[in-house]
């Protein structure tokens, strides 16, 4: 079943009627309804391919957060083979909101690390809506320790709203894990890669992406605070999401123009989830594209690199 966002709504009527067209011809095979159907059809992609061409940011956040759009184990499971999974944070517990392990891309080893946000109601419950816990970054940092010593690249998926705000996280030091999370992205001498597939929430996703190259999925999000936080704090009215939103500069396109993201990754008409297939595939051929550049450079130089993009961050946007 197809789920339609609200500013969908007219697309849905229009499909919803070439639909009921030929369920009447399936139950009547006399009829011939294919020339008003099809007519339907082109109206349809017509109007899909005018609502994606002008979304602004708070529809482009609706549709990062679609629950339709691949997620990081639709990533490993189409991209990589061999994954071996890898658990636990060897100090308190496994987070499922982190999944990570040993895989191939192609013929070369990685190591892959993301947030899993759930498909359902009882695997988004058990991932926790994709909201790492501090087990989860320490687990991260375990993998890219381990990734760090047998010279194998890092590539991290990155689709959560934030880290889990609960007061057992807190208890546990969910800042100093992020901390240390982020802390160790810039520490390893491997080629990191960081794709922003849906949300990419506050340092939930900094811990993930402080990367040699950070690209954004075409209609993904990634800012400091979720616009209906943002609007909490500033008007105190989480309604002025459309706002905060526009403020925040969420999307890929102004985050490329600012500098702090390095590749769009265009997204097939209507969004990933209208053609998930192809989606992966393109995601794909990015993360493979910078790993054969990064992968020439030596330790130093993919340390300094990356040290470098982050101290220089804003200086694009600030001489814009």
């Amino acid at each position: 079943m197809t789920h339609y966002l609200e500013f969908e709504k007219p697309l849905a009527e229009i499909e919803g009627k070439a639909e009921e067209l030929r369920a009447m011809a399936r139950a009547n095979p006399e009829m011939d309804v294919e020339k008003e159907a099809a007519a339907l059809d082109s109206k349809a992609a017509t109007l899909l391919g005018d609502l994606y061409k002008t979304l602004d940011p708070w529809r482009k956040c609706q549709v990062a957060r679609h629950p339709d759009r691949p997620h990081c184990k639709d990533y490993i499971e189409a991209l990589f083979s061999e994954y071996t999974p890898l658990a636990g944070d060897r100090n308190f517990a496994d987070d499922h909101a982190v999944m990570g392990g040993l895989a191939r891309l192609g013929d070369r080893p990685v190591m892959v690390i993301g947030h899993e946000k759930g498909h359902d109601t009882k695997t988004r419950i058990e991932r926790n809506f994709g909201m790492a816990r501090p087990e989860g970054y320490r687990k991260a940092i375990r993998l890219m320790d381990i990734a760090d010593r047998f010279n194998i690249p890092v590539v991290t998926l990155v689709d959560t709203p934030g880290a889990y705000p609960g007061k057992g996280a807190e208890e546990r030091g969910q800042s100093e894990a992020i901390a240390r999370a982020t802390e160790k992205c810039l520490q390893i001498g491997v080629p990191l890669v960081s794709v922003i597939i849906g949300e990419g929430g506050s340092g939930g996703a900094v811990a993930f992406a402080t990367a040699n190259r950070v690209a954004m999925l075409e209609h993904s999000i990634y800012s400091v605070i979720s616009p209906e936080g943002c609007a909490s704090i500033l008007w105190k009215d989480a309604e002025k999401m459309r706002e905060a939103a526009e403020a925040l500069r969420l999307t890929a396109q102004d985050l490329s123009r600012l500098g702090v993201i390095d590749r769009i990754i265009p997204e097939p008409r209507g969004g990933a989830q209208r053609d998930r297939r192809t989606a992966i595939a393109t995601v794909g051929e990015a993360i493979g594209d910078f790993l054969d550049k990064l992968e020439k450079k030596s330790r130093k130089a993919l340390i300094r690199d990356r040290r470098e993009k982050f101290l220089s961050m804003g200086e694009k946007g600030l001489a814009a």
